[in-house]
């Protein structure tokens, strides 16, 4: 039996689990971070990293209790190496190096992104490479051909900024509350879609990507504009939302041949609404839809312990003097797009 720690420390979500090679989640323990950013509206980058720091050694002995083992009964260790904010980044990352140079265990270095883009396949035995991957959370908003660990094409990705980052504004325009993905979304279920005139900006162009910077800047006209209730701004931005992402993904479906699903990951993938849109394009076109947990959608070590499983099993370790990086694509290759501020 394979058994990998996996480690995650990217954003404001500090986190350990032991996952093994046949799916099973030995145990997985996560501390959240809310009540220190909820002052801020936002994660705020020094708070999180020194917030890392004092939880997550506590995380990794208590994720080892959970499941009666030691570390030297691990396989490997996995941790996310980037994208993210690059103080939490190191935390992790360092953490990782020592546990795996302590135990003489190989340091498995995760793209936080591939830890999204494979959580499906941890959930969902039956998934089978290629899928075509809409990774939607804070900080990205992609279309992704996936072809097995480590083998990713994009076929799109945003021009400025990503669909939960606009989720996130929108709910501190709106005062809403932190985190606010969901405090939109549970706004939106009190309000009328079609209340607010919003853009759904590159709908119906020719190029496949996404951008999300108008969009939030009309939620701010229509804030200040007077007239509009905060439940219907709210209902109506998720809506737009939801049109643009299905008329991206309709584009890149028609792009690709010989995908075996539509699979959703990331933190908005947790998105009622998106979940369901999305679901209806996939029976359209015939194929099998795809979406972790909830739970899995959000940032969790988990999904870094399973790609560090896959990884492992296609003999992918890390030297450790592997780099902490604040960005790193899935598909290094892939073309630059137009714009300012790309999240590659």
């Amino acid at each position: 039996m394979t058994v990998i720690l996996g480690l995650e420390s990217s954003c404001d979500e500090t986190a350990a689990a032991l996952v093994t090679h046949d799916r099973r989640i030995l145990a997985h323990k996560l501390a959240g971070q809310e009540a220190h950013h909820a002052p801020y509206g936002g994660v705020v980058p020094e708070i999180a990293a020194r917030a890392h720091v004092e939880m997550l050694a506590p995380l990794v002995e208590a994720t080892l209790d959970e499941a009666h083992m030691t570390l030297a009964q691990v396989d490997a260790i996995a941790a996310t190496a980037g994208p993210g904010l690059i103080g939490g980044v190191m935390v992790g990352l360092v953490t990782g190096k020592a546990l795996a140079l302590a135990s003489g265990k190989p340091l498995i270095a995760v793209n936080h992104l591939e830890g999204h883009a494979l959580s499906p396949r941890l959930a969902d035995p039956e998934l089978r490479f290629p899928y075509l991957l809409l990774l939607v959370s804070g900080g990205h908003c992609q279309l992704l051909l996936v072809k097995g660990a480590g083998r990713y094409r994009r076929l799109a990705t945003t021009i400025d900024d990503a669909a939960g980052e606009a989720f996130d504004k929108t709910a501190k325009l709106l005062d809403l509350g932190f985190p606010g993905g969901p405090a939109v979304e549970r706004t939106a279920a009190k309000g009328d879609a079609d209340a607010v005139p919003l853009p759904r900006p590159l709908v119906g162009s020719r190029e496949p990507h996404f951008s999300f910077a108008g969009l939030k800047s009309a939620v701010l006209r229509a804030r200040d504009a007077g007239k509009y209730r905060p439940e219907d701004i709210a209902a109506s931005f998720q809506q737009a939302v939801v049109d643009c992402l299905i008329d991206r993904t309709t584009r890149a479906l028609d792009r690709v041949d010989g995908v075996t699903a539509l699979v959703v990951a990331g933190g908005v993938a947790a998105n009622g609404a998106v979940r369901g849109a999305l679901q209806q394009l996939a029976g359209a076109h015939g194929l099998p839809f795809i979406a972790p947990p909830q739970w899995l959608c959000t940032d969790n070590a988990a999904m870094i312990a399973w790609a560090g499983v896959e990884r492992h099993a296609a003999g992918l370790t890390d030297p450790l003097d592997t780099p902490a990086r604040a960005r790193w694509p899935l598909d290094p290759d892939a073309e630059r797009v137009r714009g300012a501020g790309v999240k590659a």
